[in-house]
């Protein structure tokens, strides 16, 4: 996958170190089917999912790498989850995490795909006949298509958080 500009810039000061990263899924939902890549860094099926580059919208985001990576253009209609995923360590050493928004969009225009280095394949799966797909996309899938309202990973329980109200006396 290109890495984006930007993130290379970063990475001249800081290496391998942690980066906070800010991206998008979109979950394109058409007839009954999804719109599905497999991916060229990995050969995996996923959901579309792109890095926001600095001062961009999320659903701009979404619809920039749907188009980039499919020809699809699409409407973002609602968000359906914002969570942050697991650390992750790039091929190369790179350690990321991401706060991910997914959103659940809607194809307006355009033929489904190869349209980059990025995907080997696209294709249009029936909701009840995917591929293997990744764990994470799973959950994203599943909230794009069960919850009306976003989904948000919980916090977590037991102990002090510093949640208490405090007085200031």
């Amino acid at each position: 996958m290109p890495t984006p500009e930007f993130i290379l810039r970063l990475r001249k000061f800081i290496g391998h170190d942690p980066l906070w990263l800010s991206g998008v899924t979109a979950v394109v939902l058409h007839e009954g089917q999804v719109l599905l890549n497999r991916r060229s860094d990995n050969g995996a099926w996923a959901l579309l999912h792109g890095v926001m580059e600095p001062g961009e919208q999320p659903a701009e985001t979404a619809v920039r790498e749907v188009r980039e990576e499919t020809g699809v253009l699409v409407v973002p209609e609602r968000i359906t989850s914002v969570y942050t995923l697991p650390p992750g360590v790039c091929a190369n050493g790179d350690q990321v995490q991401y706060l991910n928004i997914a959103f659940q969009c809607r194809p307006v225009a355009g033929h489904a795909r190869v349209n980059d280095d990025e995907s080997l394949e696209v294709r249009w799966f029936p909701l009840d006949s995917l591929p293997e797909l990744r764990r994470n996309d799973q959950l994203l899938l599943s909230k794009a298509r069960e919850e009306m309202t976003p989904w948000f990973a919980s916090p977590p329980t037991g102990g002090d958080h510093g949640d208490r109200i405090h007085s200031g006396q």
